[in-house]
């Protein structure tokens, strides 16, 4: 018994050095994984109040273990008041899940004096994902765009945009289609990589000139990166 309160119930103090190092390095490692997601980061826009909560996660992590110590009194507290948090935000993409999962484990590594760790796991974490961002089966398509339009419902698209499709571009995926106005009109979203940059101006005049299309807008990726 004695043993099981020394190991779990004593209150390990941290001194100033240590507070201040455990908050520098996990400060300075969630930026550089915040840097990371922004320059391998391959959609069509970003969020900014995501790659700065990476940051601010490897921080609160961090200021939860050094709280805790070795203590499993505040342990159950520090706990028992997080399951009282509801988090409603939506993540879609699972890489982001994965960033968010680092920059908690750069945190709680750095809280719990472990800087070694936290040092080459925040490296080998990067390092894995610039160089998966590299290969080419990953490497990002220069010539993506999103392609929205409005079309009546019951319209057969693949008959429409086939043959255009099949002259611009290289691959193309629907990301969302929403009902219009009382029903009768169906909003589109294509994911479009085109065949050749030049082609843009072709291509969004071709999908203007059929009829059964309106509101037809193009926007490539680069244009729509939040900076």
């Amino acid at each position: 018994m004695d043993t099981f309160i020394e190991g779990f119930g004593a209150i390990r103090e941290q001194g100033p050095v240590e507070i201040l190092t455990a908050f520098g390095l996990s400060a300075l490692l969630g930026v550089l994984l915040a840097s990371v997601y922004r320059w391998t980061h391959s959609g069509f826009t970003y969020s900014r109040s995501f790659v700065q909560t990476q940051v601010l996660a490897c921080v609160v992590a961090t200021i939860m273990i050094l709280a805790i110590g070795n203590n499993m009194a505040r342990g159950l507290g520090i706990l028992g008041a997080l399951a009282i948090i509801r988090f409603r935000t939506p993540i879609r993409d699972p890489r982001d899940i994965i960033f968010l999962f680092a920059s908690l484990a750069v945190g709680i590594a750095s809280g719990a004096g472990i800087y070694a760790i936290a040092t080459i796991g925040a490296l080998v974490f990067s390092a894995c994902v610039l160089i998966l961002n590299w290969v080419p089966s990953s490497a990002k398509r220069k010539n993506e765009g999103l392609l929205r339009f409005v079309a009546p419902n019951g319209v057969n698209l693949e008959l429409l945009l086939a043959d255009v499709f099949k002259h611009y571009t290289t691959s193309v995926e629907m990301v969302a289609m929403r009902e219009g106005a009382q029903g009768d009109d169906i909003e589109y979203a294509y994911q479009v990589c085109l065949a050749d940059a030049s082609l843009c101006s072709g291509f969004i005049g071709t999908i203007k000139q059929i009829e059964e299309i309106r509101e037809a807008n193009f926007v490539m990726q680069r244009e729509t990166v939040e900076i």
